[in-house]
């Protein structure tokens, strides 16, 4: 993981407008998400070779619940971090009727995984285009 510091830190918004800012560039909220905390996560690259890469946007609300109308949410500091899978079957995997509804997919070897070096700009990059959308104003 390497942490990004950035102007939007700290600042709070309006949760469904800040999905009809972050969306349509690519962001998604991540499936991490419980009803206080979550965060946008926009894929960098992925292969099978060096993993998934990601920038993180994390979000704690403020007032309201993330699945309330009008939820107002606080920036944390975005970070870049790298997921990588294992090639095989996930021999930890569990089946069942109701596992596998839930469970569709696989651990990561490695959540945190060492981010390559030729993304790290352009995570930088895409961390100042947040300032520029979200700071417009």
């Amino acid at each position: 993981m390497i942490e990004l510091p950035s102007k939007v830190e700290g600042k709070q918004f309006d949760l469904f407008e800040l999905e009809q800012k972050l969306k349509p560039i690519g962001y998604t909220i991540g499936g991490n998400w419980d009803y206080d905390h979550g965060a946008f996560d926009y894929k960098i690259n992925g292969s099978e070779d060096e993993g998934y890469q990601f920038i993180r946007l994390p979000f704690q609300a403020v007032d309201g619940q993330l699945d309330d109308n009008n939820c107002t949410v606080k920036l944390g500091r975005p970070f870049l971090l790298s997921h990588v899978f294992e090639a095989e079957l996930d021999d930890e995997a569990s089946t069942g009727t109701f596992s596998g509804t839930f469970n569709q997919f696989q651990e990561p070897v490695d959540k945190d995984a060492s981010f390559p070096q030729q993304f790290i700009e352009e995570g930088k990059a895409l961390a100042q285009e947040l300032e520029m959308l979200l700071l417009a104003d």
